[in-house]
């Protein structure tokens, strides 16, 4: 028998985290660029969409080669974004609201204008400056090959060779992603010193968790051997694999996890891991290691019920030893938009919203990725030149990259930049079909996507977050998923094309909340999801 949740259970066990990012949730300044000033003049939105916390990705001064990933100093605020009083004002309204805020950290590569890069360039082989990062001698005669095969996740070769301060053709150094993201040597005890004390001042200031970035590419086998050409592949890290998801990783979040401890207010981590298996996913959050993963096994099975199903099921189950919570997230930042993953147009709506209904009623915590609420697509048909994701211009276009994920939100008004800043400008442009989704039309529809989102996000917290954490799954016809969570909650999806019925055993159960309107006979079209209340026999 399971046990209900514990309503004094740390906020992070049942939270849905809202991410922002920041360069295109709101404009204060005009300049086209998302702001911090920006986030602070929407946090009632956030209050009223009814979040537990928000996630900011990268606010720090940085060259934006990867959007703000490419990080130059973690202590400070971009000038682009503000300053860090802009920052302690940010974190003091979210408090006053009842909002937990979490900042992103990037552990695995500094911006190449960081000035520990720029003091191994200036320093000789084998200084302790070049020590910091994997330097190594070429290959070859003249050492003109790189040091191994290995490939950049934004395409292309993951090492570039660097000229030596006498002008000579010189060291190469690793960049799992851009070249202008050199990898950092996590064996170096100045890069674990260095990362724990930035760790210190965020929650000093009063942070209450952080977001790592690629947490499982920080260790690299040390020999630093080619990989087979049939490994070369891109997606999540297969085991064994010499630069993902190595065993010496974990001795690092062991580390940080006692340093989270001895701060009040349950301070949090969660991690970004692309993982072959949830099973490996689940060692990051052991209980002496991070707090929570993202859940990117649920995130990438398709529209269909028995790819759903097993996804919740290898979480839960691959969860149940470590006393960590499983997430939940259908997008983010560096992937295309579910409603266009989920077919696009009226269908991929649709679709989507009854994907929130079931990500929403499954124990743990989840996330939103901003303007998920909104139902906004991804915008597929951005021109080559207003692209900046590296990835776009490292693949010479064979990928699009991420830009369409990233376009700035619509807020309200007529006409671009459709209240994302006082003026028109938006460093992406917005489809012009956004004007339809904008948030200030939508909170006026009850039967809009954001209207959904707000009643799901308070059913949740009144009747979904506190019922028993274990899923039990009911029989159901094909296409359908169903299950129940305590004596009172049930869950139905119909994956499937056609009308379903619903189990017998909930028949003359309340519905609570549907994505879209029922059958006359009660029956559940197709792409809709309903919560019931169920009488406790």
């Amino acid at each position: 028998m399971s046990a209900a949740a514990d309503p004094r259970a740390p906020w992070w066990r049942r939270a849905v985290i809202y991410q922002v990012y920041v360069r295109s949730f709101a404009d204060a300044d005009g300049d086209g660029v998302g702001d911090l000033a920006g986030i602070r003049s929407r946090l009632a939105h956030l209050r009223d969409l009814g979040v537990d916390a928000l996630w900011l990705t990268p606010f720090y001064p940085s060259p934006q080669v990867d959007g703000g990933y490419d990080v130059a100093d973690h202590r400070d605020v971009d000038p682009r974004f503000g300053t860090l009083g802009d920052f302690d004002a940010l974190l003091a309204d979210a408090h006053g609201l009842g909002l937990r805020l979490i900042v992103d950290l990037v552990p695995n590569h500094t911006s190449s204008e960081h000035p520990w890069f720029r003091a191994a360039l200036a320093a000789p082989p084998g200084s302790p400056e070049r020590a910091r990062y994997l330097f190594r001698d070429g290959r070859g005669p003249r050492g003109d090959e790189p040091p191994n095969n290995w490939r950049s996740r934004f395409g292309g070769g993951a090492w570039a060779r660097v000229t030596e301060p006498d002008g000579a053709p010189g060291q190469w150094y690793l960049h799992l992603f851009a070249p202008e993201q050199p990898d950092l040597d996590w064996t170096n005890g100045e890069v674990r010193g260095e990362y724990e004390s930035i760790l210190r001042f965020w929650l000093d200031r009063g942070v209450d968790g952080f977001r790592v970035d690629v947490a499982h590419a920080l260790a690299k086998d040390p020999d630093l051997p080619d990989i087979p050409p049939e490994r070369l592949r891109r997606g999540p890290a297969a085991e064994g694999h010499p630069h993902f998801d190595r065993d010496e990783v974990h001795d690092v979040y062991r580390a940080w996890r006692r340093l989270a401890d001895a701060y009040p207010g349950e301070r949090s981590f969660v991690a970004e891991a692309w993982l072959q298996s949830p099973q490996r996913l689940a060692r990051y959050v052991r209980p002496d290691e991070l707090h929570t993963a993202f859940n990117f096994h649920f995130l990438l099975a398709p529209w269909a019920a028995g790819a759903l199903r097993q996804a919740i099921d290898a979480t839960i189950g691959s969860l149940a030893g470590t006393g960590a919570p499983p997430t939940w997230v259908l997008s983010n930042h560096d992937v295309t938009r579910h409603v266009t993953r989920y077919g696009g147009g009226a269908l991929g709506a649709r679709r989507a919203r009854a994907a929130a209904l079931l990500m929403l009623a499954l124990p743990g915590g989840a996330y939103v990725y901003q303007g998920e609420e909104l139902g906004l697509h991804e915008v597929e048909d951005l021109a080559d030149e207003v692209r900046q994701d590296p990835t776009f211009a490292r693949t010479e276009g064979a990928d699009p990259g991420r830009d369409g994920c990233r376009v700035p939100l619509p807020w309200s008004g007529e006409e671009p930049s459709y209240g994302f800043g006082p003026s028109a400008a938006s460093w992406l442009p917005q489809p012009g079909s956004w004007r339809e989704l904008a948030a200030a039309r939508q909170a006026a529809r009850p039967a809009s996507m954001l209207s959904l989102y707000r009643a799901a996000l308070r059913l949740r917290r009144e009747l979904v977050a506190p019922a028993d954490e274990a899923v039990r799954w009911l029989d159901a016809g094909d296409g359908v998923l169903a299950f129940r969570r305590g004596p009172s909650f049930a869950c139905v999806v119909n994956v499937a094309d056609e009308p379903a019925a619903l189990p017998a055993e909930l028949l003359g159960a309340s519905v609570v909340l549907a994505s879209d309107a029922l059958a006359v006979d009660g029956s559940l079209p197709a792409a809709t999801a309903v919560w019931l209340a169920v009488e406790a026999s």
